[in-house]
């Protein structure tokens, strides 16, 4: 079964695109599913000269290090592209990609690519601007890991949670409209389980943890405070 002009442009690059430019990848497209928990592309791995996207469902993107500690890099949803070496660079996988809950991924061609971009030459531009993009969160990650404190690190992931999935006002307290289990924290500020539970008691008068992964922002302007390393008050 052909893949579907509308599916082609639910995809961020190719969005704005007529259907007679798209019409090209169609034979060049597939769709593949996974469940969650199934795993994408394992690090190392060898990539098919493809582009990789999310066409429906979200996708983990972690790092496992020597120890077998895992760093969230990143979560993508429907319409992300991935895996930019399998279309710029040595074609390794640099991460691990997992379905962080039942999804869809699109692939395309390299050649069918190119030829579009040959023809397109915006196609190219939105391409880099999603590289240039990715390459500064991760620079952020990396330069957290290495030279912020974890309460540091966690009053910024809070922030960025609320800012990227919203907040919602129950019963006269602002809540992050998602619900983040510490496991998942700690692994996106690369922490230990413990040491996060830790540091959310550590500070509980700014935002409150709260049972089913509920959390609160008691205090924006303290977290603000602390987001930009002025923590007097605290150790961590």
């Amino acid at each position: 079964m052909p893949i579907a002009i509308e599916q082609l442009q639910q995809i961020s690059i190719l969005a704005g695109l007529e259907a007679e430019e798209l019409v090209q990848l169609q034979p060049h497209a597939a769709v593949r599913s996974y469940q969650q928990g199934e795993i994408i592309l394992h690090e190392g791995d060898r990539l098919p000269a493809k582009l990789f996207a999310v066409l429906s469902g979200t996708i983990e993107i972690k790092k496992i290090g020597s120890t077998g500690k895992e760093t969230l890099l990143r979560k993508l949803s429907a319409g992300e592209p991935f895996a930019a070496p399998a279309l710029f660079g040595d074609g390794i996988s640099p991460a691990t990609v997992v379905a962080d809950r039942d999804c869809q991924i699109l692939t395309i061609e390299r050649t069918a690519l190119l030829e579009l971009i040959r023809q397109t030459p915006d196609v190219a531009l939105r391409i880099f601007a999603v590289l240039t993009e990715r390459l500064q969160h991760l620079h952020g990650i990396v330069h957290g890991l290495v030279s912020e404190r974890a309460i540091v690190r966690l009053a910024q992931f809070v922030l960025s949670v609320a800012r990227e999935r919203g907040t919602q006002i129950v019963d006269d307290r602002v809540y992050l409209k998602a619900s983040l289990s510490y496991y998942q924290i700690a692994r996106s500020i690369g922490i230990t389980y413990e040491e996060c539970v830790r540091l959310f008691k550590q500070i509980q008068t700014v935002v409150s943890y709260q049972r089913g992964g509920k959390i609160a922002l008691l205090d924006r302007e303290r977290l603000n405070a602390i987001a930009e390393g002025e923590i007097p008050h605290f150790s961590g």
